[in-house]
């Protein structure tokens, strides 16, 4: 039961379970996965205190216990200078001194603050509607991309209390429920609370994530992504760490070509692009997405020159043994890392020249590899495609952009996908531009199906699977941006000039 004078909870400090103490004489080296420093002097009451710190939770009265006042002022400075090395734990009130651990609260970020928030026997709560519980090191973690905290739910009485936080409950009601002391009911919730995890509802029953205007705006899974791919809020390895070198064989910079009929293309020189393009301006001012298509095909040469200008692979570097540099390539467009993790696979529907058919683009031998030959999986593509412009749209050619993600993962920590898609926007722009300098009608797709052209395409969906979708045609002649634009438009910061039909 709860009491109505319980004394406060007991919070306990200890070093994170990542975190190792060495010491040297009186030197102590506090090392963790994402950092590393070094305290001197450390004796007396100072040392005392650190040990205690990593045997386990040390509530604040037992850590000064037999300390000086000038050494737990010393005690304290430390425990404030490196907050991010340690958790705060929420202890059970059993008499004695061995209390269990119910909770761990560990800070992702240096400047994550915990507070207890007042709640009564009477307070509604509920989960956050961004909170979610996963495996991590061994145990069952509490995470939010809105906490600045994990909560490790250590005692399996906790982790029963947040398995019935997913429909709003009160205090007491849940004290009931658990095998937990009504009062201990009231720390873990507090903490919970006060870090975020937990949500007391308003006077009128309602909850912050789902009546905040902001809040409600963001899905769950696009605030979780965005928390995990910047810096700020995360404490794991993050970047080109290269987490599996030495455990794993990277993936070549150069995917090996599928077997199948192959389709020579067409590769325009330098001297024959320089003397028909516009201007860059000229290419970005008209360059727009276009869903309708001109009478004529679109021809084998003109396909060949996209392809050769968006996507082949320009330069290839192989290391030397014993090298410690990467294998990478060169391609029109930038890449992180130079890693150019993304293929193209070209569904054809009408092109004079080309059978309809799905190809693999070779960007080495630049060509074009058949490896469905299937009109109903043609056409599912292509119809997934349409739909995406809102039946709108049938497109002579369909591009899509996949990923082979593990060229990017065994590089790269929490920012690999993230990355992938930057990669696959500044494709787009790519095509786009290079679509526009040749009078072709462009446009990027905002969706497709992965699992059905992972099949259509013969790929593995976790090894590589699309990422983007583009469509491709030829363009009526009538069709321009040149002249006044349709009703609801207003010109702004528009060149004073008019481009020419055929741009």
């Amino acid at each position: 039961m709860m009491t109505e004078k319980a004394p406060p909870p007991r919070i306990a400090p200890v070093f994170r379970e990542d975190v190792r103490v060495a010491f040297d004489g009186e030197s102590a080296t506090l090392t963790s996965p994402v950092t590393s420093f070094t305290l001197r002097p450390v004796r007396g009451g100072i040392r005392t205190a650190l040990v205690r710190l990593t045997e386990g939770p040390a509530p604040m009265d037992e850590l000064f216990d037999g300390l000086l006042p000038a050494e737990q002022v010393q005690v304290q400075r430390f425990l404030d200078r490196a907050g991010h090395l340690l958790a705060h734990s929420v202890l059970s009130r059993d008499e004695g001194p061995k209390r269990r651990e119910l909770v761990r609260l560990e800070a992702v970020a240096r400047d994550g603050e915990h507070r207890l928030a007042p709640l009564g026997p009477d307070t509604t709560v509920r989960l956050s509607r961004f909170a979610f519980c996963r495996s991590r090191g061994g145990a069952l973690v509490l995470e939010s991309p809105l906490v600045k905290y994990r909560a490790v739910l250590v005692d399996g009485a906790a982790r029963d209390l947040v398995a019935e936080l997913g429909a709003p409950a009160t205090v007491a009601r849940l004290a009931q429920t658990v095998a937990l002391g009504g009062d201990e009911v009231l720390d873990v919730l507090g903490h919970l609370a006060g870090a975020g995890f937990v949500e007391p509802a308003d006077a009128d029953g309602a909850f912050v994530s789902d009546s905040d205007p902001t809040l409600r705006q963001w899905d769950f899974h696009d605030l979780l992504f965005h928390s995990r791919i910047r810096s700020g809020r995360y404490d794991e390895l993050f970047g080109a760490v290269y987490p599996y070198r030495g455990e794993i064989e990277p993936q070549p910079a150069v995917k090996p070509v599928p077997d199948g009929p192959v389709t020579e293309l067409y590769r325009p020189t330098l001297e024959e692009i320089e003397s028909r393009d516009p201007l860059l301006t000229t290419a970005l001012e008209t360059r727009r997405s276009i869903r309708s298509y001109g009478e004529r095909e679109l021809t084998v040469a003109e396909l060949g020159e996209f392809l050769y200008r968006v996507a082949r692979v320009r330069a290839h570097f192989t290391p030397g043994e014993g090298s410690d540099r990467d294998e990478v390539v060169s391609r029109p467009y930038p890449s992180g890392g130079q890693g150019y993790e993304l293929e193209l696979y070209v569904t054809v529907r009408r092109c004079a020249g080309l059978a309809a058919g799905i190809y693999y683009y070779d960007p080495v031998a630049h060509r074009l590899v058949l490896v469905n030959s299937d009109a109903v999986d043609r056409e599912s593509l292509f119809h997934v495609a349409s739909r995406a412009t809102g039946m709108e749209a049938r497109p002579d050619v369909l591009v899509t952009v996949t990923a082979r993600f593990q060229r990017m993962s065994w590089k790269y920590r929490a920012i690999a996908y993230a990355t992938t898609l930057r990669h696959t926007g500044v494709l787009y722009q790519t095509m786009y531009l290079v679509a526009t300098a040749l009078g072709l009608a462009p446009c990027g797709l905002g969706n497709g199906d992965a699992d059905m052209s992972a099949r259509v395409l013969g790929l593995d969906y976790l090894r590589e699977s699309s990422v983007g979708d583009f469509l491709l045609g030829s363009r009526s002649p009538g069709d321009s941006v040149a002249g006044e634009p349709e009703e609801g438009w207003r010109l702004l910061n528009s060149p004073e000039w008019s481009l020419p039909a055929d741009t």
